[in-house]
């Protein structure tokens, strides 16, 4: 799935946002609100804590919407058990969540044990594929602790597992998402598979270049900001900087 960002609609953009709703101190009232403004801005779903799960479907449901509900496994540190992962994926798509953003035992990767790595990711999409209805999966690598070597062995190991989308960061990590993490996830792993960028995009002009580098979708907090930019940028209301087009994948 690619992009253009010279065709890109407000509503399209709209739906290339998880908004994130992922901050240990918020409230259940914040999550509310934060669902809230997800509905308003018609964005793909709300990210939030397992914990949380619940809450947001039943808060979606008062509205006519198709805002999705994410959640995160194994958040944020990858460091769960792999069972626990498993149990945790499977009582959050009991809640209803139909995405989860699970994060990869990065510590793992970093000392070579490729198969656990493997073996976890393959497990997670499977209890999510086979879940009735189907959920979507999207590995969250942590790049800034990760070599490019180790980024392009986890995007195979993640395309080989059957993931629905890569995942640079979790927003926990000293960086985020970069344009050149993007491209090369984006050209490790098969067409199939989506790249979500995180941690850091927070400004239109920063998700523009994240999606001419191959993002189809972004975790975002400034999502209000971000769209309403992006109406007054269409309309020639407001001038961005913007890298050059990446060109493709």
């Amino acid at each position: 799935m690619i992009l253009n960002v010279e065709t890109l609609t407000a509503e399209q953009f709209a739906k290339t946002i998880d908004h994130s709703l992922l901050q240990p101190q918020l409230t259940s009232a914040d999550v509310k609100a934060g669902c809230e403004l997800a509905v308003r801005y018609n964005v793909a779903s709300v990210c939030v804590k397992p914990s949380d799960v619940g809450y947001a479907v039943e808060w979606l449901a008062e509205y006519d919407t198709d805002v999705m509900v994410t959640t995160v496994v194994g958040f944020p540190h990858g460091s769960s058990t792999f069972i626990a992962k498993l149990q945790e994926a499977g009582g959050v798509l009991k809640e209803g969540a139909v995405e989860l953003d699970m994060v990869i035992n990065y510590a793992r990767l970093r000392s070579g044990n490729l198969e656990y790595v493997g073996d976890e990711i393959k497990m997670i999409c499977l209890r999510a594929h086979q879940h009735h209805p189907p959920a979507k999966v999207k590995v969250i690598f942590e790049n800034a602790y990760l070599t490019d070597e180790q980024k392009i062995i986890a995007c195979k190991l993640s395309d080989q597992a059957g993931a629905d989308w890569v995942k640079t960061s979790t927003g926990f990590a000293p960086t985020g998402a970069t344009v050149a993490d993007i491209r090369l996830m984006r050209a490790n792993v098969s067409d199939r598979v989506q790249v979500k960028a995180a941690h850091g995009v927070r400004t239109l002009a920063t998700a523009l270049e994240m999606i001419e580098a191959g993002v189809t979708r972004i975790g975002a907090t400034a999502t209000a900001t971000m769209c309403d930019d992006f109406v007054k940028w269409r309309a020639g209301e407001l001038k961005i900087e913007r890298a050059e087009p990446a060109g493709g994948y």
